[in-house]
């Protein structure tokens, strides 16, 4: 059942980007619909500036940085217990590294050389996307932090 979630993430992060949500975007409300319905859809708007880069400037894949985003959602600290913040800290850091290894980097300009809003840039936008909310619901699942019964 948990491997059926990931391919579903993977596949609704995807069909978000395909309407014409950004990376970010296309995660969080895939994560949203999939694993955490109470939060609020609204908070959509927090990751429309991580889409490119961070607002088309190339750097960390608005993908990764949703990922990182929703460990942070299920791991972070709403007061300053520094064992908190370390936990989630790591975690964040596991993830990142994860997402390294497995496509060789983390900038969007590095990942995503094409042109942007070009056709090319689009269909690799639309895989690394797919497979980052695969690979987090993997990761999430791996270190047993997805809610009960998901």
């Amino acid at each position: 059942m948990e491997k059926d979630l990931a391919i579903e993430m993977r596949n609704k992060a995807g069909d978000n980007f395909k309407i014409g949500h950004n990376c970010a975007e296309a995660i969080f409300l895939a994560f949203r619909e999939l694993v955490a319905p109470d939060v609020d859809p609204g908070l959509v708007k927090m990751f429309t500036a991580f889409g490119g880069g961070l607002g088309h400037a190339g750097c960390m894949c608005g993908a990764l940085t949703a990922s990182a985003a929703m460990v942070s959602l299920i791991k972070g600290r709403v007061g300053t217990d520094m064992g908190d913040r370390d936990v989630c800290y790591r975690l964040s850091k596991e993830l990142h590294d994860r997402f390294e290894q497995k496509f060789g980097a983390t900038c969007c300009r590095v990942l995503n050389p094409h042109e942007i809003d070009s056709r090319e840039h689009m269909v690799n936008c639309l895989k690394i996307t797919g497979n980052t909310a695969k690979l987090l619901t993997e990761y999430l699942m791996d270190k047993d932090l997805l809610p009960r019964g998901k």
